[in-house]
């Protein structure tokens, strides 16, 4: 067997997302603060997840929570220029720098000598290809795939078209529930790189006992685990 392509998450797998979103965060509960913290917590957490089927993943779907969340905690008139303040904040963070995961270079570089790579991440279409040509990673993928949402179905239809199926194919991110368990049922190897902060939204239970999972401290580490693998089914 050979495994001829390589699957990666974006956000928080190749450059840093989610301490963005939990910067703007902190900066939306001092507009709230005359509310109880914990409790617009809730209430942000309870918004987003339930406009996560209109507004999909990332920063403009954020935003139009935190405004949400403001007008829903404040009966309707938060405080005067929150929702302006909130907005230039969504702003920022769609304008913010890209700041690769150390190591990320090399192990794409490494990569791409061996193996077709893909990227295969959720969010903002003009936001992720914003990312992605800052990064300067570009050039290293085979294909971009920006999608709704990543289930055994997208595993599968991805690793088809851009590869040899999902049988000869590794996806490795952070998040257990969107890299990790749809990829093995679609066949896959998955790998698991945590990253230091976890949206909620992402958490999941490991898979126990699975031959083709994989749980890594670095994505530096990825190339060398693909090797083994790729050995032990020889």
């Amino acid at each position: 067997m050979t495994i001829t392509t390589v699957g990666l998450d974006a956000d928080d797998t190749l450059w840093h997302n989610e301490t963005i979103f939990r910067l703007t965060q902190t900066r939306f509960l001092e507009l709230l603060s005359e509310h109880d913290t914990e409790a617009v917590q809730q209430r942000l957490a309870e918004v987003e997840r339930r406009n996560l089927r209109l507004y999909g993943y990332g920063v403009k779907g954020f935003t139009l929570s935190m405004i949400e969340t403001a007008m829903e905690m404040c009966g309707g008139d938060p405080p005067s220029g929150a929702i302006r303040e909130i907005l230039a904040a969504g702003r920022e963070m769609l304008a913010h720098p890209v700041e690769t995961l150390p190591g990320v270079d090399e192990a794409l570089a490494r990569l791409s000598e061996r193996h077709r790579l893909v990227l295969i991440t959720k969010g903002d279409l003009l936001d992720q290809e914003r990312k992605l040509a800052a990064s300067g990673l570009g050039d290293l993928f085979a294909a971009i795939e920006i999608v709704s949402e990543k289930d055994r179905s997208t595993y599968e239809r991805i690793f088809a078209r851009h590869g040899t199926g999902a049988e000869e194919a590794v996806m490795a991110g952070n998040s257990m529930k969107s890299d990790v368990l749809p990829a093995l049922q679609a066949g896959a190897f998955a790998v698991h790189i945590p990253y230091a902060i976890t949206w909620a939204h992402e958490l999941a239970d490991a898979p126990e006992g699975h031959t083709r999972y994989g749980a890594l401290h670095s994505i530096e580490q990825l190339p060398d685990w693909i090797e083994e693998q790729q050995r032990s089914f020889d």
